[in-house]
């Protein structure tokens, strides 16, 4: 067998080890944990990386797949393309009430452009107690507790990975400015 073809069978057991990985993961994953997972150098993951997500998207002579690669919450996963969305969540969701309430909407809302942020702050916010709705945002995986209160020693609360990924972002930066969704001065004075 020539060094080449080694070479090749090499890559693409990489390829295909990327790929397993991929498929198995629950939450993104970086792209260091993703190299020490197939023992490849960063460099030569990321090329794999944008191998399987061209294979994907249908530009190496393959179909579009009905999943894609994304680069969300801070790592790399597989899901499902956002045109498939309607089937998908039929299949996932039905018979499951995993909507989120309206209170724990506008609650992490809240908490994604003030955090990090303490219950006290979020209610006083919303004008309504909401250590319930805090409790079922920790429990579901989309805030966590970051830190104390220096002045006050309450908790301070703030978005997780998972957050990041259920929005299909990748950082905080990437959410929405909310001053286009604020009244003008001039509109404030209807509110006096």
């Amino acid at each position: 067998m020539s060094e080449q073809h080694g070479a090749e069978r090499d890559g693409a057991e990489q390829l295909a080890a990327l790929e397993a990985v991929l498929m198995v993961i629950e939450a993104p994953a970086s792209l260091e944990e993703l190299a020490g997972a197939i023992e490849a150098s960063e460099v030569r993951t990321h090329e794999l990386l944008q191998e399987l997500r061209e294979d994907y998207d249908g530009l190496r002579g393959t179909r579009v797949r009905g999943f894609e690669l994304r680069h969300v919450g801070g790592g790399w996963r597989i899901a499902a393309r956002a045109a498939h969305a309607e089937p998908v969540s039929r299949l996932v969701l039905e018979g499951q009430t995993a909507r989120l309430s309206q209170a724990a909407l506008e609650t992490l809302a809240v908490i994604a452009y003030r955090q990090p942020v303490s219950r006290a702050r979020v209610g006083a916010i919303r004008g309504v107690n909401v250590d319930g709705v805090v409790r079922t945002l920790v429990a579901r995986g989309l805030i966590t507790e970051t830190g104390t209160d220096k002045e006050t020693g309450a908790s301070l609360f703030g978005t997780t990975p998972a957050f990041l990924e259920r929005l299909g972002v990748d950082s905080l930066e990437e959410l929405p400015p909310l001053s286009p969704l604020l009244p003008g001065i001039e509109d404030l004075e209807e509110f006096s």
